[in-house]
């Protein structure tokens, strides 16, 4: 359930954990990261909602985005900026739960630093619309707890996740180009990198991800205790 303190709406004291964000482009490997650690580990594993993203009653506006972004950008994304605070808010099965560890694909961030930014900076979303998920997102964060502890970075090379992305053939990623990726990487190193854009939610853990399975398995199993202590400086 949700209280107020200081005027935000907060989590109850029996719902609190850890929360720890996988960030990363697109083909980073996050997916991989986060199956690793839900079947090594007592934690809460929270996906991106993709297929909401795919079927919101029978609409498709994750292709649609795609394929004409500066028409369907806002579309999509005031959706994903909902369901990503549905995920932060998710309580369904977190009550019964005892995992002292939630573990989520990107976060309500990243989906307002990344990928919102760069539809706007690209020219392909409208300033209007920027004004008017940028004012949702700040009435959210502002009005909203929403508490992050640690981010893992997934730091892979925009060829590589290229790469990855023709091999997994996901329909909605056959348009996506590889200078599209180079931009989320730039935003992206911005951010947690250089930090030079916005401040930080939280402390990053940077994992270099341009290697393969078995390496990033192992990278996982060395950073392990890092990571599920949800803390690095």
């Amino acid at each position: 359930m949700l209280s107020s303190f200081q005027g935000k709406l907060v989590r109850n004291g029996e719902d609190k954990k850890a929360v720890v964000c996988i960030e990363g482009n697109i083909a980073s490997g996050k997916t991989t990261c986060l199956e690793y650690f839900s079947k090594t580990s007592n934690i809460e594993v929270l996906t991106e909602p993709v297929s909401k993203w795919r079927n919101v009653r029978g609409h498709n506006p994750l292709a649609l985005m795609y394929q004409d972004p500066e028409r369907w950008g806002i579309t999509l994304q005031t959706y994903v900026q909902l369901t990503m605070l549905e995920r932060h808010l998710s309580s369904i099965v977190m009550l019964t739960s005892v995992a002292p560890v939630r573990m989520m694909e990107r976060s309500i961030f990243s989906a307002k630093y990344i990928f919102v930014e760069n539809l706007f900076r690209s020219g392909k979303m409208p300033e209007v619309d920027y004004a008017v998920l940028s004012e949702w997102f700040d009435w959210i964060t502002a009005n909203i707890s929403i508490p992050v502890d640690l981010i893992v970075y997934l730091q892979t090379s925009p060829q590589t996740c290229h790469e990855r992305l023709k091999q997994r053939c996901r329909e909605e990623e056959k348009v996506i180009p590889l200078e599209y990726l180079e931009s989320i990487h730039q935003l992206y190193e911005d951010w947690l990198i250089k930090r030079t854009s916005v401040p930080l939610p939280a402390p990053v853990l940077v994992i270099p991800a341009d290697h393969d399975l078995q390496k990033m398995l192992h990278q996982y199993e060395e950073n392990r205790d890092k990571i599920l202590a949800a803390s690095y400086v």
